[in-house]
């Protein structure tokens, strides 16, 4: 059973390489599709097209049972080096809100903000 372990280290080590590299690629995928369909018209056509065939790139891959680890994590790098337009003109948009009293505001301006004291009690004491 141990000469069995042994034999196969090396095919079960390839095998679970392959399995994460390929559940980071379909969460890069769900990311990045989500990120696409809220924020996809506040980039260029063509950069929108460009990730969505560096999507298509890494399904394919990902569908192969072929592909090992390399290919799928390299196909996903592709994807996310695509995609980081997309993360640049969310990441200005949100600037822009914050400018304009949008969103992420400053807490201090919060009102529903209450500062409280609070006193310990130990339920084994009696007073």
């Amino acid at each position: 059973m141990v000469k069995d372990a042994e034999s196969n280290a090396e095919a079960d080590k390839a095998r679970r390489g392959r399995v994460e590299a390929k559940n980071h690629g379909e969460s890069a995928i769900h990311q990045t599709e989500k990120a696409l369909g809220e924020h996809g018209d506040k980039i260029s056509g063509d950069e929108k097209k460009a990730i969505e065939d560096a999507i298509a790139t890494l399904r394919k891959t990902l569908e192969d049972e072929n592909s090992d680890a390399e290919k799928i994590a390299a196909d996903t790098q592709t994807m996310l080096t695509a995609s980081m337009k997309l993360g640049e003109a969310m990441y200005k948009a949100g600037a822009g809100a914050e400018e304009s009293g949008g969103e992420g505001g400053d807490a201090k301006d919060d009102d529903s903000v209450v500062d409280a004291d609070f006193e310990e009690v130990d339920g084994d004491k009696k007073e």
